[in-house]
Parts: C-alpha cells; structure tokens; sequence
C-alpha cells in the first residue's frame, strides 16, 4: 500500500514542475534558464545612440551656425561656425578657424570654450555608443548591468556638457570679428544675421540626447521574470 502511495505522490510532482516553480518549492539554482537574446530596448537604445552620435558631430563639425546676408560683391565670410567659416551660405570654400596648434585663431574666447564642450561631449557619446554595441553580445549578469549603468552615466554627462556648449556659443556675438560681418550684434543676439541649420540641429540632437540615459536604465538582459508564471503540462 506504502508504495502504490509513494508512486501516485511521485506522478503528481511530475505532471506539476511549473506549480513547484511558482510555489517556490524547487530552489533557483535548479530552475533551467535558457540564453536570452537582446531585448528591443537595448537594440533600439544601441540604434539611438548610434544615429545621434552622428547627428551631433555633424552639427558641430557645420559651418553653418550663423549666417550674415551679406553684399554681391562682398568676399568677406559669410557663414560661421564651431570651427570654420565659409565665403557663401552653402558650405563651399570653407577654412578652419583654427589649424593644427592655432586654437588661438577662434575669435571669442566664448566660441573656443563651446568647441571643447561639444567636442568632449561627442568623444563621452562615442565611448557610450561602443559600450552599448559590447552589452549586446554580453550574457544577461552584472557585468552586463554595470555597463550600462556605465553607459548612461556617460551620455548623462555628455548631455549636460553639449547643452553648456550650445548656451556658451551665443556668448561669441558680441566678439569683434562677428560685429563686422553682424551688425547690432550682441550677447544671444544675431543683429542682421541669422541662424543657420548646423545650430539648430545640435540643438535637435542634444535634445534628443536626453532619452538616452533612459533607454539604458531598461536595456539590461533580466535574468529571470519577477513573477513566476506557472505552467500546467
């Protein structure tokens, strides 16, 4: 009688695993975890990171942050921006402000410190963008998790850092080398000039770069789901 009851008690346990599972009868390190591939939002945060990366290089490296009208005849630039400046509006004939050892040649003091924040706020999106690719290929643990909290600590700051280069940057108009080409010009003040699409997209880009940090809050692989979900075989 003892054994025909000792084996009817061994079928049940073995038709129920999941309702153990869930009751918390089987230990953890017993549960079978299966390798997870990449979530969405890690993915779509890689995706993100990748695209404004691009996006706020692009606009630093424009020549097209200010633009003066200008005469017909006038050779003079036309166009400024973090690093060049241009004789027309559409980015043709452009030079550098400052060559190789001549940061000295930026013409505001102003100018010069936005072009050290924006450009060390790209190197901060650079280096969070490679880590974000090396978590896609990492197992779901804390090395894992470390990384991307390390990530979006980084793209916090390079947030923070672009944005005071953007606010910095205005500082500049009231430089002399701006008044000659924009008249009335002053502090967060074109006069006759205008501003070009390069600013106005690192200001998009920086924006944008806010969602970040909150992408990779929830990128992490999880190990297991905080609510077992039973399953009835």
């Amino acid at each position: 009688m003892r054994s025909l009851l000792d084996q009817k008690k061994k079928k049940k346990k073995q038709k129920t695993p999941g309702l153990d599972v869930a009751l918390g009868l089987v230990p953890r390190q017993q549960q079978l975890q299966e390798p997870r591939m990449s979530s969405c939002v890690s993915c779509f945060w890689v995706l993100l990171s990748a695209c404004l990366l691009a996006v706020c290089t692009f606009s630093f490296l424009s020549p097209v942050w200010i633009v003066s009208p200008g005469g017909p005849g006038d050779q003079e630039p036309r166009s400024f921006g973090l690093l060049w400046h241009c004789p027309d509006d559409h980015g043709s004939g452009c030079h550098t402000f400052a060559g190789l050892g001549r940061f000295n040649d930026i013409p505001s003091s102003s100018w010069q410190t936005s072009a050290v924040l924006c450009c060390g706020g790209c190197v901060l999106l650079l280096t969070s963008c490679f880590l974000a690719i090396v978590t896609l290929f990492l197992p779901s643990g804390l090395c894992e998790r470390r990384l991307c909290t390390l990530a979006g600590y980084m793209q916090t700051a390079a947030v923070f850092i672009m944005a005071s280069g953007i606010l910095v940057y205005p500082f500049g108009l009231n430089s002399t080398t701006v008044k000659k080409h924009c008249e009335n010009s002053s502090i967060y003040y074109a006069g006759d000039c205008q501003i070009g699409w390069g600013f106005m997209l690192a200001i998009v880009g920086v924006m944008l770069s806010i969602f970040l940090p909150f992408f990779a809050k929830y990128a992490p692989k999880e190990h297991t789901s905080p609510t077992p979900i039973p399953t009835i075989l």
